[in-house]
């Protein structure tokens, strides 16, 4: 890098990003995830011209899912521009070729986490843009979901083993990455996956996204995204008070400053006070209810949590048929009793 670091908008879009929301502080160790497309390459060079500021150290991670024929040529690409830029390389490659989008991501968060932990990184840094949170609140939307899949692809996730995942970008389209990379000529790997219409998000992207700019509003993705924004501080607000209603409603004592003092909780079986409940809104009751499925079942759908929600108000002795896994729901006066069944 020059003596003369560049300083654009979008760089000073970013260090103020940064800054205000409190995404990293000075001389910690980031890990990047770089595929070689705009996004991660836009992403790397702004930390790299704003390292000086910062004192970070930064290493570059790519992930190859082996699922197209030049993957290992990628993989060699970044690992030259990595070289280039002196900074430490690392890379996972897939055992075999992933079958999904979905487990081709959960595969690669696994392997970002291994990389990070094993040479200490404090965080893992992604491109994703706000065109990115705009096609997964689109998509999430059309599959069916809450708030919480609309609002799903936050500045920040805490990981295993206290590793931050960070998202700096969230506030830049896919466009203003694209002009980046040309303004500074970089030599951005074009994946031929993204064409692809197969997939779900490629169509949305190439398809969907396109005819809402041209027909109802041409700054759609930016729209979006900052929907999801919204969303994400009254998730943020619901989870918390959907989590003290439950603390009350298994029987938790609060003090006057509202810290938990007891809570009753037995191991093979969750108790929930209906009075206490129905005194609370609707969306709250079905919150307590996700949360208590999410515990059991680390997975719930929307019949599942109107199921559990409707013994609120439901007659003595009503019951439920039996969730995954085979526990049951069942209401005795005052209070809803969730048996949980044991595995043999």
């Amino acid at each position: 890098m020059s003596d003369r670091t560049p300083w654009t908008p979008l760089h000073a879009k970013i260090h103020r990003t940064i800054r205000s929301r409190h995404l990293f502080e000075r001389n910690q160790r980031l890990l990047v995830a770089v595929s070689g497309g705009q996004d991660s390459l836009c992403l790397v060079k702004l930390l790299l011209d704003l390292q000086r500021k910062w004192g970070w150290h930064l290493g570059v991670a790519h992930c190859d899912h082996r699922w197209r024929p030049d993957s290992q040529a990628n993989a060699s690409h970044v690992k030259s521009l990595a070289q280039n830029w002196g900074v430490s390389f690392y890379l996972q490659t897939a055992n075999e070729p992933l079958k999904s989008e979905a487990a081709a991501r959960d595969w690669r968060y696994q392997a970002l986490s291994a990389i990070a932990r094993e040479n200490q990184f404090h965080c893992i840094v992604t491109g994703h843009t706000a065109s990115d949170r705009a096609e997964t609140l689109l998509y999430n939307l059309i599959r069916g979901t809450g708030a919480d899949g609309l609002q799903a692809l936050t500045w920040q996730r805490l990981l295993n083993d206290g590793i931050v995942l960070v998202r700096p970008l969230l506030e830049i389209t896919r466009t203003q990455t694209g002009e980046f990379c040309q303004d500074f000529q970089l030599p951005v790997w074009e994946d031929s996956t993204n064409q692809d219409l197969k997939f779900a998000r490629n169509r949305i992207r190439q398809d969907i996204l396109p005819y809402l700019q041209e027909n109802f509003n041409p700054q759609v993705e930016s729209t979006v995204a900052q929907t999801a924004e919204i969303l994400q501080a009254e998730v943020e607000y619901l989870e918390q008070a959907a989590y003290q209603l439950r603390q009350e409603a298994m029987g938790g004592k609060w003090s006057d400053e509202g810290d938990e003092v007891e809570i009753a909780y037995i191991s093979d079986q969750i108790k929930l006070n209906r009075r206490v409940l129905r005194q609370a809104p609707l969306a709250l009751q079905r919150r307590v209810m996700r949360q208590v499925l999410q515990e059991i079942l680390h997975a719930s759908s929307f019949e599942q949590i109107e199921k559990l929600t409707a013994l609120i108000t439901a007659p003595n002795r009503s019951q439920t048929d039996p969730f995954p896994g085979g526990a049951i729901a069942r209401v005795e006066g005052d209070w809803i009793y969730i048996n949980l069944k044991k595995e043999e």
